[in-house]
């Protein structure tokens, strides 16, 4: 008798715990469905069918990377996101510089560290010349100008080279661009990650989690609905897991090449950051029509 009473307990223990686990999983499921549910909402649809485009320093063949030019470039091309280098001045003002220095843009005529100027002093510096004559108009773009020139027209990848996430977060409110923005960090810099969501918990940060392996970490800690990658990590089996979350995979280009840029669509991947934005989408418009 009480052999057959341990049994029937054994088994109405195993039935709820069964039970109890399918509860849970059902509501992991729904909340990272109702999450997804409020990103697509919300997050800009791709311009180029299913595939988000994401001019790299603007569109600047031929013309200044990281200046207004460029930036109209790209949304005369009719791309989705330009990526853009925060850096701040010596006098607290954000400008868009790819390198810590200006002696690039110079070609060494001026050096120093872009902290080291003033706003002033680096809207002197000719950056446009050594392009084109038809450039020497260019300056270095402030974080100001750029989202007077982007807003309604193309999103903002944002890639953090010196964070001061309340000044910058305060720009982006005063243009109502909460949305239109990416904010590009590695997963290392969760400090950075937290912040953003502090003060504008409706912005969305895009971390960089390195291997396949951190992405559900990453995911569990922050529920980003956007997540950056290189050709080095990217595989089917990276895809894979994002797709398990509901995660968007904006990934950098390594050749450039319609080889590669097949391979990385055949995963699913749902953005690229490219050197060629014109190129692409003309390759993705072929695509579509084959």
């Amino acid at each position: 008798m009480k052999k057959s009473i341990l049994i029937k307990t054994f088994f109405l223990i195993s039935f709820y715990l069964l039970y109890l686990n399918n509860s849970i999983a059902q509501t992991s499921k729904a909340h990272i469905k109702q999450t997804n549910q409020k990103v697509e909402d919300h997050f800009p649809k791709p311009k180029n069918g299913g595939t988000y485009v994401i001019a790299h320093r603007g569109a600047h063949i031929g013309i200044p990377e990281n200046t207004i030019a460029a930036y109209k470039k790209a949304i005369e091309l009719g791309c989705d996101f330009v990526e853009i280098d925060l850096r701040k001045t010596k006098d607290g003002r954000f400008v868009s510089v790819h390198n810590s220095t200006v002696d690039a843009y110079t070609e060494g005529k001026v050096t120093g560290k872009v902290s080291d100027f003033t706003l002033v002093e680096l809207k002197k510096l000719n950056i446009g010349k050594r392009i084109g004559a038809e450039w020497e108009n260019e300056r270095i773009p402030t974080f100001e100008e750029i989202l007077s020139l982007c807003k309604g027209k193309i999103g903002i990848y944002l890639d953090l080279k010196e964070p001061d996430v309340k000044a910058q977060v305060r720009l982006i409110k005063r243009f109502g661009m909460e949305r239109d923005i990416v904010w590009y960090i590695p997963a290392s810099h969760m400090d950075v990650i937290k912040e953003v969501k502090k003060y504008c918990d409706e912005c969305f940060v895009m971390p960089d989690p390195g291997p396949k392996e951190n992405i559900t970490k990453v995911f569990k800690e922050v529920r980003p609905r956007v997540i950056a990658t290189d050709m080095g990590e990217l595989n089917e089996g990276y895809m894979k897991i994002a797709k398990k979350y509901s995660i968007k995979v904006f990934v950098d280009e390594d050749k450039g090449t319609e080889d590669e840029w097949k391979k990385i669509l055949s995963w699913g991947t749902d953005g690229i950051q490219t050197d060629n934005p014109e190129h692409l989408i003309n390759y993705l418009k072929n695509r579509k029509q084959r």
